[in-house]
């Protein structure tokens, strides 16, 4: 269990170092940086890479947002083999419909609990 907490550390932390510097060392927006975050994702799943890292480091690799690519691409193509073409729409929302519901309830909470206010 130790390493399995050693290896989810190492590789997400790895991930979010990768940008971070991108953040600092280029003149990429956060929002570019944060939608390129997710077409790696797909693209290395589509490649058959992301797949064997997620099962190596688990919530290391699954919870940035290049899992959130990783997890659109499974849900398509469970989709595409269950019902068609169809499960190309349905499946990336089906797949991730959970973690988008938990981030938009705890970004509500927050924002009920603590005064929010825009940059100035």
């Amino acid at each position: 269990m130790f390493w399995s907490f050693v290896k989810a550390f190492l590789v997400g932390g790895a991930i979010c170092a990768i940008g971070e510097v991108l953040v600092l060392k280029t003149r990429l927006t956060p929002a570019r940086i944060l939608v390129g975050c997710i077409v790696l994702g797909v693209i290395l799943s589509a490649v058959g890479l992301y797949g064997p890292l997620a099962d190596f480091a688990g919530a290391g690799a699954t919870v940035p947002l290049t899992g959130f690519g990783h997890a659109l691409v499974t849900g398509v193509k469970r989709a595409v083999d269950e019902i068609g073409f169809m499960g190309a729409f349905t499946g990336g929302l089906t797949s991730t419909a959970a973690g988008i519901a938990a981030a938009v309830f705890f970004g509500t909470m927050m924002a009920l609990l603590f005064k929010p206010r825009g940059k100035e």
